[in-house]
């Protein structure tokens, strides 16, 4: 599977246990909810610049990262399986 350079760097952020927070606007009626920010953070606490909603939508088409319950989004199997080794990962 081809995976950029900074798709790269979000999973190895979330693969060393970091996380993606994600901010919803809901619609008048209140029924339709859209994703329309999102925040990566490193394990450290640092938030990771990279992460932007193109990366943030094609990591979840993917389905290498994903939310249950509204919790924030975490890297799943899939996507451990898939990010490439780096010397600095625990």
């Amino acid at each position: 599977m081809n995976i950029s350079r900074d798709e790269q760097r979000v999973l190895h952020a979330l693969a060393q246990g970091g996380y993606i927070r994600h901010f919803r606007h809901v619609s008048p009626s209140g029924r339709r909810q859209r994703v329309i920010r999102v925040e990566c953070v490193t394990r450290d606490g640092w938030l990771l610049s990279a992460c932007t909603l193109e990366i943030f939508a094609k990591l979840r088409k993917r389905r290498l990262i994903a939310s249950s319950d509204g919790q924030p989004y975490r890297i799943t199997r899939k996507g451990l399986a898939s990010v490439r080794a780096r010397p600095d990962n625990r």
